[in-house]
């Protein structure tokens, strides 16, 4: 046991909460017992990471091309392609495809980097081959047509105005332009407007011809599956494709790094403060030292922080940007309040940095990055999905051939190595600094809404064929088996503890909430107080002041947090130690006075600026909107209110919300429910709860009445429009089940359901629309949103309602009310794809009071409704004239 006078804790104290060891932590030795590579004849190859977390499979095609590789002048080709290949492939139609993966769950995507392209599902087991299918169709061809490309330019320019409406996205691609300049680097693949008006499908396909090659690509598979089988699939489907001759790469020659200072208008509530360099890139061998030393400046411990609880800044850190082979970029960075001092903040920041690269930094930090990156690398194997972008990330972007690879470097670093690349690196004279400052905009206006005068027709619904590979889509879904096997118990507190066993890994995850309602449980004038309470739990504990609290879960890897809701993440064999740590801070937290003066300002300082922001604004005037008056939910903070509370408002407003008797656990990992609880009761048994039980439900509400308002944002370059209604009922309603059948008609299925096929499939006007329903235990919402250029709004809006209308009017095709069923029938095995979404998930079900295997309960509800029952209830319930409408973009001109 190590107890020192450096982290303020007295004998006693170190006996009362003993320091585990730091210990070294080893790799797994069994991960490679589960992974099956092999090589086909034309060059593509594969890796099969078997993981029985869940009966879920995680398919992600890699090929190793991305911005890199596009033609001058032209930096988003890579990335136009890849959106591309959603719009028709070999034997494939854009309707083929978006209704298979729909039918598949809908769990689909892709994204382009500098050097690769991905595109990854995750879907049932049983299912692999049909997602090998559509695959292999693509890698074989994607069309690329001219026609479809005109639709889908449209959709990748709304991405480009939402991606440069977002200020820490445009102060990055300026940095990449001083940091690279010269080298494919500098150019971001998101690409630019202007370069897709000039781009055609005859150019997409030359690029695919070029680069989309089995010897060009890598196969990353993870989950439930049988390997030898899978790679006979795999054979059959991929081996007749044939190799290419791949082109030359450009070369990277790197340049000095341009120093210049970045300033940008932003819609944050909050001054940032950034200072970037130039680090290693992933072929480099100081590339691991690079993490550990991120890590190290990174740390709680460390001097960046150290701003935070000195009243200097609202938070700092330190963090690696993009990592590319031949390098990489790190960035420092702090916020400060409207009224801060950036150049003063920004001096901070490169004062904290040449002392570290001057004088080195600490051995503890050193170990402990080491540590918690050999621990990181247990936790990853907890997800199906998570696990194969860790393979996809070693083996396609960094060129290893494991992870492993990766820990293994960073195990052989050494204090020695970090002090070197500090030196090296962080050198003030070669950094690009930047400012985001925010931007006045003006208040919400109230507004006429988008009228209907817009002529629109939406695309009428028909049966999509599918292959013949793919027929068993078409029949009729069971309701998936139940995998899990939660645990619950009682204990004599109140608490109610959820255990669920899992031995995939040597690790735990506890994830708990006290069921509050801050809006309802703050006494009147103290709004603002639960913020304050909140950045009080990082100051440690009665036993423990920040540093060692810190320290403590830095000794055994585990990361850890406070609050009404919390959790941990740990090794098995330090479960007791972490447990142990987190009970402290739940029911213990120091909430020290000079403290809570500093955290107070912070609140207050935080308060201030979003009171400014368009977001803020924007959330206001949907609210406002949405809810009657004198509504809980309306009750906001102010910095004045914020400036009044005392510590004794804080203790206070802890001892009455903070209670067992409100408090769920859920354990999930390689422990007995038996186990499990003992710990629990140990270390939580003696929690009690005091007075009367709060009321945390809100009350129900009437019906809204529509509305419309306008908020000024002069930072973004397209319209984000939200549209919102109350449904009065709530998640136990009968109707529940209906309407959510409806929404996944309407939407979540990408080109296979209503929503996108008509704002993006066929028209182009967005990038993305997101729809949802929402419902609690006392209230229930619709919401709907999109960005689109000013000009389109309206005929989205107009297209958004008559979709709405027709669901009421008419009921839904069988095809549709098929897909629809497995669309939320296949999402349940989904869900349990990771021991973090398996946890999340008991958790919201027991806080919401339904039944922990409500998924399959609610599978047999789907199955048996009618598409005439689905149309009444969507015609009961919704009232597509009575939306609340809040846009935010650009003013008028």
């Amino acid at each position: 046991m190590k107890c020192t006078a450096s982290l303020t804790c007295s004998l006693i104290l170190c006996l009362l909460f003993p320091s585990a060891e730091a210990q070294e932590i080893s790799l797994p030795k069994d991960s490679a017992a589960n992974v099956t590579r092999s090589t086909l004849s034309n060059g593509l190859r594969v890796v099969i990471v078997r993981d029985n977390l869940a009966p879920v499979v995680t398919v992600q095609e890699n090929y190793l091309v991305g911005g890199d590789e596009t033609p001058a002048g032209f930096p988003g080709m890579a990335h136009a392609q890849e959106h591309m290949a959603f719009r028709g492939c070999s034997g494939l139609s854009s309707d083929q495809i978006a209704a298979i993966f729909a039918q598949l769950g809908g769990d689909n995507n892709a994204d382009t980097q500098q050097n690769i392209t991905q595109y990854f599902e995750t879907v049932p087991a049983q299912d692999l081959d049909i997602a090998l299918h559509a695959d292999a169709n693509c890698m074989r061809n994607i069309e690329d047509a001219q026609a479809q490309w005109v639709l889908e330019r449209g959709a990748i320019e709304q991405e480009v105005s939402r991606d440069l409406s977002n200020p820490t996205y445009k102060f990055l691609v300026q940095m990449d332009k001083d940091m690279f300049a010269g080298t494919p680097y500098e150019h971001d693949p998101l690409g630019t407007r202007p370069s897709f008006d000039s781009t055609t499908g005859m150019m997409l396909k030359d690029f695919q011809q070029k680069w989309y090659a089995p010897n060009n690509a890598i196969l990353i598979i993870t989950g439930q599956v049988d390997p030898q089988k899978t790679v006979a699939t795999i054979k059959e489907l991929y081996e007749t494709i044939p190799k290419k001759q791949l082109p030359s790469r450009t070369p990277i020659q790197l340049q000095p790094v341009k120093p210049e200072h970045i300033n940008l208008p932003s819609d944050y509530p909050y001054i940032i403060s950034i200072v970037a360099f130039r680090m290693p890139g992933t072929d480099s061998p100081d590339y691991a030292a690079s993490r550990v030393l991120s890590d190290v400046l990174a740390s709680q411990r460390a001097d960046l922080y150290g701003l935070v609880p000195q009243g200097k800044a609202l938070a700092a850190g330190f963090e690696l940007g993009e990592t590319y082979p031949k390098a990489s970029s790190a960035l420092a960075y702090a916020v400060i309040p409207t009224n801060g001092n950036a150049s003063s903040i920004q001096q901070s920041l490169g004062s904290i940095i040449a002392g570290y690269a001057k004088n080195g930094v600490p051995t503890d930090l050193v170990e402990a990055s080491k540590r918690a990156e050999v621990a990181s690398f247990e936790f990853e194997r907890n997800s199906i999905p998570g696990l194969a972008s860790l393979w996809s990330q070693a083996l396609a972007a960094e060129g290893r051939e494991s992870p492993e690879q990766d820990v293994a470097a960073i195990q052989r670093v050494t204090l020695a190595d970090v002090n070197r690349v500090a030196k090296q690196y962080l050198v003030m004279a070669n950094a690009v600094t930047g400012t985001l400052t925010p931007q006045p905009s003006g208040q919400a206006v109230s507004g006429k809404g988008f009228g209907g005068s817009e002529k629109v027709t939406p695309t009428p619904t028909k049966p999509v064929p599918f292959p013949s590979w793919a027929q068993s889509l078409t029949k009729a879904v069971e309701v998936p088996h139940w995998n899990l096997h939660p645990v619950v118990s009682k204990l004599p507190n109140g608490i109610e503890l959820i255990v669920e066993t899992d031995h995939i890994t040597p690790t735990i995850t506890v994830t708990g909430e006290i069921r509050h309602e801050s809006d309802l449980e703050t006494p009147p004038g103290k709004e603002g107080v639960s913020d304050v309470l909140d950045g009080l739990f990082s100051y440690g504990t009665k036993t423990l002041d920040r540093i060692a609290f810190q320290k403590a879960l830095d000794d055994i890897a585990a990361n850890e947090s406070a609050g009404d809701t919390f959790s941990l993440q740990v090794l098995k064999r330090f479960f007791d130690r972490g447990l142990q740590l987190l009970a402290d801070n739940e029911l213990e937290p120091a909430l020290p006075a000079e403290a809570f003066t500093v955290v107070q300002q912070q609140t207050a300082d935080s308060v201030a600026g979003l009171l400014q922001t368009p977001d803020y604004r924007a959330e206001r005037a949907m609210l406002s909107g949405l809810l009657p008056t004198g509504d809980p939910v309306l009750r906001e903070p102010t910095p004045q209110k914020v400036a009044a509370l005392t510590l004794s408002d804080i203790h206070n407003y802890y001892g009455k919300t903070f209670r067992p008797d409100l408090t769920r656990i859920v354990v999930v990992g390689d422990i007995s429910p038996e186990d499990a609880k003992a710990e629990i009761m140990k270390w939580f048994g003696s929690w009690k709860a005091e007075g009367q039980k709060p009321d945390v439900d809100l009350p129900p509400i009437p019906r809204n009445k529509p509305s419309a308002a306008q908020v000024p944002d002069p930072t973004r370059l397209q319209d984000s429009v939200t549209l919102a209604e109350e449904l009065p009922m709530n998640r136990f309603n009968s109707d529940y089940y209906a309407l959510q059948l409806a929404n996944h008609i309407l939407g979540g299925g990408f080109y296979a359901t209503r929503l996108y096929r008509d704002l993006r499939e066929k028209t182009g006007y967005v990038y993305n629309v997101e729809e949802s329903f929402d419902a609690g235990r006392t209230r229930a919402r619709l919401n709907i949103s999109f960005g689109a250029d000013a000009i389109n709004v309206s005929k989205a809006r107009a297209l958004i309602q008559q979709d709405l209308r027709d669901m009421q009017t008419t009921s839904p095709s069988a095809g549709e009310m098929q897909q629809a069923v497995a669309m939320l029938l296949r999402e349940i095995p989904l869900e349990q794809a990771s021991e973090s979404g398996i946890a999340a998930g008991l958790l919201a079900r027991s806080v919401l009071g339904l039944p922990l295997d409500e998924p399959v309960r609610a599978a047999e509800r789907y199955k048996s409704l009618s598409a005439e029952q689905v149309r009444a209830a969507f015609a009961k319930w919704v009232r597509p004239s009575d939306f609340v409408q809040v846009v935010q973009g650009p003013p008028s001109k």
